[in-house]
């Protein structure tokens, strides 16, 4: 069931992405050459879509030659009364064209009105960045922390190239796309990461952006990179799933026991992440993972063990399906850490970063230590990642076109206070919350699915 409440107008602007230095993103308008949609074929196993290229510069200055060929696929309704409606997938790292079947399929009223257009973002899918070594390390996963090795190896195969990954180069790739179409304006639905595209497209192009729904939020102001919001909101998933379930103990507290006993927060932690996508009420017979937590609590680790290992596993998530390379060339351009944005030194990283986990207050982070928070994927990732050029800020501050945030209120890889700080600071924002659901509301959640519709139906 979907709780709705629109949000009210708040004069503070939208924060921007952290680290402004850096080539600002081309205005809105700006003369270029006329991009185009080369090579178009059928794409395989789709009806009335067509799979074409998106030739796009590595180096949008020019200093740095090459190009980038984006698979994109489209709906062949190109007299759609709506216009197009772009799909954004994930990640970041996740591909996008491979997801056209099963989106259309989760939003079939909307897709008779719009021409449905995924694109494999940059650095994704058939031209995935590929990082053997942290590939094999980390997978998809955002939470599990990779060895320095596999990062400097990355960063060694990407060199100068890491520096056009980040996500003002993917909005640039949007703004191309649009005019490759030939459209005056698109309405964007993006997911995880691609709310933060979907977002930054509109605040760099809004005049070209009709409407956004956006899907299990991420902030535009790159919150979230210790995911203390998400360690706080661990012990109302627990809670309430205990409740519902009537398990009779109280699972924050045995997780809370476990997780000091035994020292394995992170891994612990990146299970109810994947958790919250798959089994978002904890409540599924194959895993029990509310009973493997109460085991572990009182020394029977066996089953909770099982999970952490079968959740974290990163084999079998080759860098065509999600590009663990891409993901970290991405998140330490565009996040605002501890110590800074992606021109910060090195030296002197890892100091900062203690001083912030110390600065986090332990109750907040309960029932896991506040040490996690500095412990996880992501902050491990860009600890030792070389200086980078950052992502810079958009030209505009507060998105002002009609938006839905769509939430589910047990998502912990993006928890809802995020959707709820964004919708705050929107005027035209709607957020919607789905009771029960976890993470990526509309391919899991048919009200999820149901409230995307009808926003962008209105």
């Amino acid at each position: 069931m979907a709780h709705t409440r629109r949000a009210g107008l708040l004069a503070a602007a939208l924060i921007t992405i952290a680290a402004c230095t850096g080539a600002a993103p081309p205005a809105e308008g700006a003369a270029q050459a006329g991009p185009r949609l080369t090579d178009p074929r059928p794409c395989p196993e789709l009806t009335d879509v067509t799979c074409s290229d998106l030739v796009v510069p590595l180096d949008r200055s020019g200093k740095q030659p090459g190009t980038l060929k984006l698979q994109v696929a489209t709906g062949n309704n190109t007299d759609a009364p709506r216009g197009v409606l772009l799909l954004l997938t994930g990640g970041p790292g996740q591909p996008g064209v491979e997801f056209y079947k099963s989106m259309a399929e989760r939003l079939p009223k909307a897709v008779k009105d719009y021409r449905l257009v995924m694109i494999d973002q940059r650095g994704t899918g058939g031209t995935a960045v590929d990082c053997p070594t942290l590939q094999k390390e980390v997978g998809g996963s955002d939470t599990t922390p990779p060895s320095r090795a596999a990062v400097d190896e990355c960063a060694q195969l990407l060199g100068k190239n890491r520096n056009f990954y980040r996500t003002a180069d993917t909005v640039a790739d949007f703004e191309d796309l649009r005019r490759a179409l030939k459209v005056p304006s698109m309405t964007l639905d993006g997911v995880s990461y691609g709310t933060f595209t979907a977002a930054q497209y509109g605040l760099t192009y809004p005049r070209h952006t009709k409407r956004l729904v956006l899907d299990s939020v991420v902030p535009s102001d790159g919150a979230g990179a210790l995911y203390e919001d998400s360690l706080h909101h661990a012990r109302t998933v627990l809670r309430t799933a205990c409740k519902e379930q009537a398990c009779g103990f109280d699972p924050a507290k045995d997780l809370a026991e476990v997780v000091r006993r035994d020292d394995n927060g992170v891994p612990v932690f990146g299970m109810l992440v994947v958790a919250s996508i798959i089994d978002p009420k904890l409540n599924n017979p194959n895993f029990r993972i509310l009973d493997a937590i109460h085991s572990a609590a009182g020394g029977d680790t066996a089953h909770l063990n099982g999970l952490v290992a079968g959740f974290n596993d990163p084999s079998g998530t080759p860098p065509a399906k999600f590009s663990a390379g891409l993901h970290a060339a991405t998140l330490c351009a565009d996040t605002r850490f501890p110590w800074g944005g992606a021109s910060a030194p090195v030296a002197g990283r890892e100091q900062a970063l203690r001083k912030a986990v110390q600065g986090i207050k332990p109750s907040y982070t309960w029932p896991f230590e506040r040490k996690t928070a500095g412990e996880q994927g992501i902050p491990q990732t860009c600890l030792p990642w070389p200086r980078s050029v950052p992502n810079p800020a958009p030209p505009h501050t507060k998105l002002t076109m009609p938006v839905l945030l769509l939430h589910g209120d047990r998502d912990l890889s993006t928890p809802v206070v995020w959707a709820e700080e964004l919708a705050a600071k929107t005027p035209k924002g709607e957020l919607a919350v789905i009771e029960g659901a976890g993470h990526s509301v509309q391919r899991r959640s048919d009200a999820g699915a149901r409230a995307a519709e009808a926003f962008l139906l209105r």
